[in-house]
């Protein structure tokens, strides 16, 4: 064909060329005219009357220098990406866009790849971890939902990859999280930020030293934190890991309230637990407590051992705590005045065995509040503070100071 396939320059065919005089040989002529004709069928006409009767086979452009452009502008259109994948460039930039979302049940372990990009995931079984294509494989702006459904799921990045700056990230029952990478690493939106909060993490008493820990996670300022099954000891100076003391400063005092916090390494971003008389208590090195981190609170006896006790969600019940007993027909009715503990954030139930006398009518506080006082003294800790309930005989009260007490019961 005499149409030059680089240029699409059109050269007539060799012998037709004539001379002045010269007779036109009908042959060479024909064959001229011929190849005109055929190739002014095969070119598209400009002014769009007729369509192509076959794909177009456009160059693999670059994105500075696309395979489709426009004549005003030849670095705005569509090239050949790598993998065979199409590519939108505008002025030389590459421009990307979201493909259409694609809902997936799954209820496997996944391994995301840059083919999920835009897709969301409902994970509906439990113990599932859901893994992440190495980060610059799936490249800048790839991003997926993580819809957690009945249970927890596990999202982990490939080789040393990082989401949010951890290793892994727990997508909480109920939740949806957005997962977009940079190229480098992986990020998603906190929680957390809107506040904080633990899911699990119930603290046991072990023995008279030793309080136990579920595994849980926890939202705190900001930061994710899984929380270890441990077991640690508070008649121990802290030190990172199971069966290693928790106990932020100086040794186990009597008759005190202890706060339990979660707290997180600062290297790592492993976390722990940490005991403490105070609402507020330092760090130890290399480590933070973070705002919302308290996951507990117990009580120690006046010789300094862990007053046992049960938990179960925001429930707390102990049981050998018999502050005194009284016999006698106590008629009229005697007023007794029992020291609590101030548990913060808990509530005091107190429910006085014993029985009255038949008719006897009680006196002072039933159906009311019960008469109560704090000692305030700058000299002593908030966890040494007490709430003094007051009640007759046979008669429950409840201590009504919500800034001192608020709402687990103490049988």
């Amino acid at each position: 064909m005499p149409r030059n396939p680089s240029t699409g320059v059109y050269s007539k065919p060799a012998g037709t060329t004539p001379s002045v005089g010269q007779v036109i040989d009908p042959v060479p002529w024909n064959a001229l005219t011929t190849d005109l004709g055929n190739e002014i069928t095969n070119s598209l006409p400009r002014d769009g009357s007729a369509p192509m009767v076959a794909p177009i086979k456009a160059a693999s452009g670059t994105v500075s220098a696309p395979g489709v452009g426009f004549a005003s502008n030849p670095q705005t259109g569509l090239y050949l990406k790598g993998g065979g994948l199409l590519g939108f460039t505008q002025n030389g930039v590459d421009a990307s866009f979201d493909p259409a979302l694609v809902y997936t049940e799954r209820t496997d372990n996944y391994t995301a790849l840059a083919s999920d990009k835009g897709a969301y995931f409902r994970f509906t079984a439990a113990g599932k971890t859901l893994t992440f294509d190495d980060s610059a494989d799936l490249g800048k702006d790839w991003h997926i939902t993580v819809l957690a459904d009945g249970v927890s799921v596990t999202v982990a990045p490939s080789g040393s990859d990082t989401i949010n700056g951890a290793a892994t990230f727990t997508v909480p029952d109920g939740y949806a999280i957005k997962f977009v990478c940079s190229g480098t690493a992986f990020y998603c939106e906190e929680l957390n930020a809107r506040f904080d909060f633990f899911l699990d993490c119930i603290p046991a008493w072990v023995n008279n030293t030793t309080i136990s820990f579920s595994a849980g996670v926890g939202f705190f300022g900001g930061k994710q934190c899984i929380l270890p099954a441990y077991a640690k000891l508070l008649n121990a100076a802290f030190a990172a890991g199971n069966n290693a003391g928790m106990l932020d400063t100086g040794v186990v005092q009597a008759s005190k309230t202890y706060f339990l916090f979660a707290i997180r390494n600062l290297t790592t971003g492993d976390s722990d637990y940490l005991a403490s008389l105070s609402l507020t208590p330092a760090a130890p090195t290399g480590w933070e407590r973070l705002s919302g981190s308290r996951v507990g609170i117990v009580l120690t006896t006046s010789s300094g051992q862990i007053y046992p006790f049960v938990q179960d969600g925001n429930y707390v019940s102990m049981s050998n705590t018999l502050s005194f007993s009284s016999t006698g027909s106590n008629s009229p009715a005697t007023l007794f005045t029992l020291s609590l503990p101030c548990w913060s954030l808990c509530g005091c139930l107190p429910r006085p065995g014993g029985q009255r006398p038949a008719k006897q009518r009680p006196r002072g506080i039933l159906g009311k509040r019960v008469q109560h006082q704090r000692n305030n003294s700058p000299s002593t800790l908030l966890g040494a503070k007490w709430c003094q309930l007051q009640w007759h005989h046979g008669v429950s009260g409840i201590c009504a100071d919500e800034h001192c007490c608020s709402g687990l019961p103490l049988l």
